[in-house]
Parts: structure tokens; C-alpha cells; sequence
């Protein structure tokens, strides 16, 4: 019976030391894993950093081509309204000629009247 027993306490020793090897096994690949995920957190983190600055940078960019943009376009806006005063006296220049062709056609007419 003592026989037994020691073979007994054996085995359930076996068995603890079994059990606490695949509990060791278990917990570090769970651990492992989560060192693991907070690493790829912490990459994508760094990554998503990188992006936002690299975003800022061309934010700045193109606000700066965009204030260029509009320096150009007050600099431009005396030389189109002397464009917009050209073009309103060229159609004031074109019904005046089309009056002076019919005054000179309907001149012509009387012209011929008379002639005759």
C-alpha cells in the first residue's frame, strides 16, 4: 500500500509538473502574442505619425502656392479690368459702326433716289 501511494504521489507529481509545463507554454505564447500585437500598435502608430506630418507638410504647401496664387491674381486684377474697359469699347466701337452702315447705306439710297 505504501508502495502505492508513493507510485500515486508520483504520477500526480507527473501530472502537476505536465500541467505546469503546458501552462508555461500556454501563458507565454499569450504573451508572445500580446508583446507582439502592442509592437504592431506601436508601428502603426509611428507610421500613422509619419502620414500626418507628411500631410502637414504639403497642408503648408499648398497654402503657400495658394497666398502665391492670389498675390498673382491681385497683381493681374488692374490689367483685366483694363481688359473689361477695352471690351466695353470695342462693342461701343461695333454698334457705332454698324450705325455709321446703315446711316451710309440708307445715304446711298437717297443718292440713288436722287440720281434717278
Amino acid at each position: 500500500m505504501a508502495e502505492e501511494a508513493t507510485e500515486s504521489a508520483m504520477d500526480v507529481m507527473g501530472l502537476c509538473q505536465n500541467i505546469f509545463s503546458k501552462m508555461s507554454t500556454y501563458l507565454t505564447g499569450e504573451l508572445t502574442a500580446t508583446s507582439k500585437d502592442y509592437k504592431l500598435l506601436d508601428n502603426m502608430n509611428k507610421l500613422t505619425s509619419l502620414k500626418y506630418v507628411e500631410m502637414k507638410d504639403i497642408a503648408a504647401n499648398i497654402s503657400r502656392n495658394l497666398e502665391d496664387l492670389n498675390q498673382k491674381s491681385a497683381a493681374l486684377q488692374p490689367y483685366l479690368d483694363q481688359i473689361t474697359l477695352i471690351e466695353e469699347h470695342v462693342v461701343a466701337l461695333e454698334q457705332s459702326a454698324y450705325k455709321l452702315d446703315a446711316y451710309s447705306k440708307n445715304l446711298e439710297a437717297k443718292y440713288r433716289k436722287l440720281e434717278r
